[in-house]
């Protein structure tokens, strides 16, 4: 940065200013919150306008400043001082100290005990649950590898772990398998009385009921009529499923759902013949969803891992931050497995197609289908990732395939609309839309299109009678 930048550029998160006069203990804060998420630059002897006040003339305060990455912070800081020359605001030449912090592996707090992330401009002060999360994020301690309270080895499903052993090729049997890869836990209750537990792995990949214990450790699927999401009387959900089970359940029940809410795209070609395009390719949505799954934070129990669906773009959100040294901008190049017990399991199943790689595949894949590129966004403690559907596409070309069915009059919400009526004929207007999650105003429009086409009619009055299918032979669904 130059020193025009340095006094104009507006704080974020990996730049801030701080006037010589800062006390040691406020340093501290700053320099451990940018330790512990991106690292960054803190310019001393700049106030926070950008006026040029320097450090010449203030050794002995400055010398405690540059002590601080050592004295105040624990484990210390490798800071590195920066001494630039300036003329400050009087007009006098003067000296300003960039002290560049590095991006760490390890979790940083003050000698008061407190730990600190750098979110925007801010250094957000962690919670004991955030920074837990933290330490798993870094890779000091695997929550695969925590005790889970109350489980058992009897709640191992014995099947799903003898099908992993035959998928591995190991031979010594489930027992051998649970302690030579340190699956059960030797604790110590007060009074010495010594019993074993599970690991979070072992519940995760083998139990009978993994949601027993981990309650949201599942994948809940939306899809949207539209582009964005809505709420209150617009609510715009058309399916909401959620799926449960062990991770390798879990993963094939939704992809195999997913699978069948993904478009195709079927257009006339410069040569003449008919071309299919998927929204999205497999391989980009699929490594998404099984990415979210594998490297989620299991130590965060109130949310689940969401898979959003919208007309023009699919969305995958998962619980905590990018483990690591992983960062949005280094995503491609970047790889640190915060589960790698769950990780080996996946890939021994050839979910993790290409260990380490596949995000940079994705990348790829998705601009030689045209798509735009994937979009990685680290909003507070949860993992955002969105692609988009390919690029030649609009919404008015895409209404019409839905599971490889070439439907060239219904779009998506129509369709779904005369499926739940073929279910549940004899229902009104607002009892379909309460049924499928809908606003009253979304069912309506999509009820008049119905009743023009000729697939539905209503019997009895508007107030009390319902709407049955004409001719399910015929219909265009």
């Amino acid at each position: 940065m130059n020193i025009e930048e340095i006094q104009k550029t507006t704080e974020f998160q990996q730049f801030d200013r701080k006037s010589v006069r800062i006390d040691a203990k406020s340093l501290a804060v700053v320099i451990v919150a940018m330790a512990n998420a991106d690292g960054g630059v803190i310019a001393i002897g700049v106030e926070d306008n950008g006026t040029l006040t320097g450090v010449d003339g203030q050794k002995e305060r400055l010398n405690d400043l540059l002590r601080v990455p050592f004295d105040y912070c624990v484990p210390s800081i490798h800071a590195t001082p920066e001494f630039v020359e300036v003329t400050d605001a009087s007009g006098l030449p003067n000296h300003i100290v960039l002290l560049h912090v590095p991006q760490s592996m390890q979790v940083h707090a003050t000698t008061a005990d407190e730990v600190y992330y750098r979110v925007g401009d801010k250094s957000k002060r962690l919670n004991f649950e955030q920074r837990t999360q933290l330490i798993y994020a870094k890779g000091e301690h695997y929550y695969e590898d925590a005790p889970v309270n109350n489980s058992t080895i009897a709640d191992i499903d014995k099947q799903v772990l003898v099908e992993y052993l035959q998928q591995i090729a190991y031979n010594k049997g489930p027992e051998a398998y649970i302690h030579e890869n340190d699956l059960l836990v030797r604790k110590e209750e007060y009074h010495g009385r010594s019993y074993e537990v599970l690991t979070g792995a072992a519940v995760l990949l083998f139990a009978t009921n993994p949601q027993r214990f981990f309650q949201r450790a599942r994948v809940r699927v939306i899809r949207y009529e539209g582009t964005e999401e809505k709420f209150g009387t617009e609510m715009n959900v058309i399916k909401d499923e959620i799926f449960n089970g062990g991770i390798l359940a879990m993963t094939n029940q939704t992809l195999a759902f997913v699978k069948t809410q993904i478009k195709e795209h079927t257009y006339l070609g410069n040569d003449g013949r008919f071309v299919t395009v998927p929204q999205y390719p497999e391989f980009c949505w699929m490594e998404l969803i099984v990415n979210a799954i594998a490297h989620r934070d299991y130590s965060i129990l109130g949310t689940d891992i969401q898979v959003k669906i919208f007309d023009d773009h699919l969305t995958v959100e998962s619980p905590g931050i990018l483990p690591g040294l992983v960062r949005p901008n280094n995503i491609r190049q970047m790889h640190f497995s915060r589960n790698p017990k769950i990780a080996q399991y996946m890939h021994a199943y050839k979910l993790v197609k290409e260990f380490g790689e596949g995000v940079d595949r994705m990348f790829r894949e998705m601009e030689e289908a045209g798509n735009p590129a994937p979009i990685y966004q680290q909003i507070g403690f949860m993992v955002k990732a969105t692609i988009w559907q390919h690029a030649n596409t609009t919404n008015g070309e895409l209404n019409g395939e839905l599971n490889g069915e070439l439907n060239g009059e219904l779009n998506e919400s129509q369709k779904e609309t005369l499926y739940y009526i073929k279910q549940h004929e004899g229902l009104n207007a607002t009892n379909i839309a309460a049924g499928m999650r809908i606003s009253f105003h979304t069912i309506d429009k999509h009820i008049r299109v119905l009743l023009h086409m000729k697939l539905i009619e209503r019997r009895g009055s508007k107030k009390t009678g319902g709407y049955y299918i004409i001719d399910n032979t015929n219909s265009k669904a």
